[in-house]
């Protein structure tokens, strides 16, 4: 059904003292904020999902909602962006995607959501010589958005080129000082050999710039997926155990790699502490 007040045009006249003036009509921003959230890519698993309705069952979940709700307040006007982080099912998604469609709607931003390891996919099918599209035509986008969600970031099996094509983005994210939204369950430990630290997966050179241009939000807690909506004391105490206990065995992995992991760990370490450019390759996607 058409406008009734612009009948589709999106301009509608108005009088300013005395003077027929001719303006956006209202219903042209409905229109384009139904484009943009069509445009940024938001699974169909999310599209219910909003800020409002993030369950707030512990304090770091709280504050979590809460900086999530100040950096929608400030947008576009804000020095850092989010990086959530935390075990399975305690809702970093639902964060990032309600940030996403809440700085669309208000804002009228220009936004994309990622999940890393399908980005990653969509540069890989580019060195098919069956696509047309560049690596760089599918990255341009979310390399200039007003706000770009990376989800699950160390999902991947991390590899030179891994790091390279996250570190392209990242990088360019960070010298235009575009805010970023990432989550992650990783973990910021000193074991740097650690295949669930943040360093060995994405790089040191990559941790470093995502301190500086992130707010970093921990959220622990227990998988939501797991033990239900209203989940019971007892329920809740079990799966804080759980988790706590395969934190605890992940940490003696990590600490207990083969001599030759660690090693080839330490290397890649060195290689990326020495490593002054981004020496993106854009040629060959890596090995998974």
């Amino acid at each position: 059904m058409p406008c009734p007040i612009c009948n589709d045009t999106h301009w509608k006249s108005i009088d300013v003292d005395g003077v027929e003036q001719v303006v956006r009509c209202d219903c042209w921003r409905g229109d384009l904020v139904k484009r943009l959230l069509i445009d940024a890519r938001i699974p169909p698993r999310f599209a219910r999902v909003e800020l409002d309705t993030f369950e707030q069952d512990t304090d770091a979940q709280r504050s979590a909602w809460r900086k999530a709700a100040a950096f929608v307040d400030a947008f576009p006007v804000v020095d850092k962006g989010l990086l959530f982080y935390g075990p399975h099912g305690v809702g970093k998604t639902h964060l990032a995607v309600g940030i996403l469609k809440a700085c669309i709607r208000t804002k009228g931003a220009r936004a994309y959501f990622f999940e890393l390891r399908e980005l990653l996919r969509l540069v890989r099918d580019t060195y098919n010589r069956s696509v047309e599209e560049t690596e760089m035509e599918v990255l341009d986008p979310l390399l200039k958005a007003d706000l770009l969600v990376l989800d699950d970031l160390g999902a991947e099996r991390t590899s030179e080129w891994v790091q390279e094509t996250l570190g392209l983005v990242v990088n360019t994210r960070y010298n235009a000082k575009r805010p970023t939204v990432i989550t992650s369950n990783l973990v910021d430990i000193t074991d740097v050999t650690d295949p669930r630290s943040f360093t060995f997966q994405v790089g040191a050179r990559t941790r470093s710039r995502l301190l500086e241009m992130c707010d970093w939000v921990e959220i622990p807690g227990f998988d939501r997926r797991e033990i239900g909506t209203q989940p019971t004391a007892e329920e809740i105490a079990r799966s804080w155990k759980s988790a706590a206990s395969h934190s605890q065995e992940g940490a003696e992995r990590g600490s207990k790699l083969p001599p030759k992991a660690r090693g080839q760990a330490r290397a890649q370490l060195r290689a990326s502490r020495g490593d002054a450019d981004l020496k993106w390759s854009g040629g060959k996607a890596g090995s998974r």
